[in-house]
């Protein structure tokens, strides 16, 4: 059985004393949580600490990205061996974004560069979350699966069997972030199970159908549970729904 997972991503979002809020209000409504699926929460990397120390905390944290280089003259960079350090014995923090639709568009990360911090990620023994995903014009002129195909190959493909069981895929259409659009229930499985067709013919279908395929396109309370239903998604990767406790756990018992 894949995971399933629900990541929140509060992207640039939230300052410390909403943060500890948070965590307060989440921890006192933990008994409404019904699902099984892993919940994951990705504050900004000033926030992770904060995070990391909160008692009675449980509930895994992950970053919102991390660098290509292992050190060095990076002013402003935080290393993937930085983040381990947050959290050395592992109790709580395992995960990274990588490739977010975001961090491509804004800041031109190349797939050459992603497939760097995916593997500074894997070498300090944390899980890459690899964000996938087309624009509306790939969409048009139905060029959106071989995008999606050259940014798991260029950003994945390179990866060993036993490296590729680690990661986590999210893709993220881009027309659907933030504009209130989704993809359709249909559309993502679509994709979905391209995805999971192109990883068995790279690695093997036992590797394909061990990778959890998170759905990232303004993913909400409303919409989730047809998504989750669909036999390709594993989850979610959510953006502003997750910044408020009581919509994030119904989408987490959206499964």
């Amino acid at each position: 059985m894949r995971k399933k997972l629900v990541a929140g991503n509060w992207k640039m979002n939230l300052l410390d004393e909403e943060v500890i809020n948070y965590i307060v209000n989440f921890n006192s409504r933990k008994n409404e949580i019904e699902s099984d699926a892993e919940i994951i929460i990705l504050p900004a990397s000033i926030y992770l600490d904060t995070m990391i120390s909160m008692p009675d905390w449980d509930i895994k944290i992950g970053a919102q990205n991390c660098s290509q280089f292992n050190n060095g003259a990076y002013t402003g960079e935080i290393s993937a061996a930085m983040l381990r350090d947050f959290d050395y014995d592992s109790e709580n923090l395992h995960y990274c974004l990588v490739g977010h639709s975001e961090r491509r568009a804004y800041f031109k990360e190349s797939n050459e560069v992603l497939a760097q911090k995916v593997n500074r990620l894997i070498e300090n023994q944390l899980k890459p979350i690899f964000c996938c995903g087309e624009e509306l014009e790939h969409r048009k002129k139905e060029k959106h699966f071989d995008l999606v195909k050259s940014q798991i190959s260029e950003g994945l493909f390179h990866l060993k069997e036993e490296e590729i069981k680690q990661v986590v895929i999210a893709y993220e259409p881009v027309w659907a972030i933030g504009t209130g659009e989704t993809a359709t229930s249909n559309q993502a499985q679509e994709m979905h199970a391209f995805i999971r067709t192109i990883l068995a013919e790279q690695f093997n279908q036992d590797v394909a159908d061990s990778i959890s395929i998170l759905y990232g396109g303004s993913c909400n309370s409303t919409n989730a549970k047809e998504l989750f239903e669909q036999p390709d998604i594993d989850g979610g990767l959510i953006g502003g729904a997750s910044l408020e406790v009581e919509s994030f756990i119904q989408i987490i018992n959206a499964f």
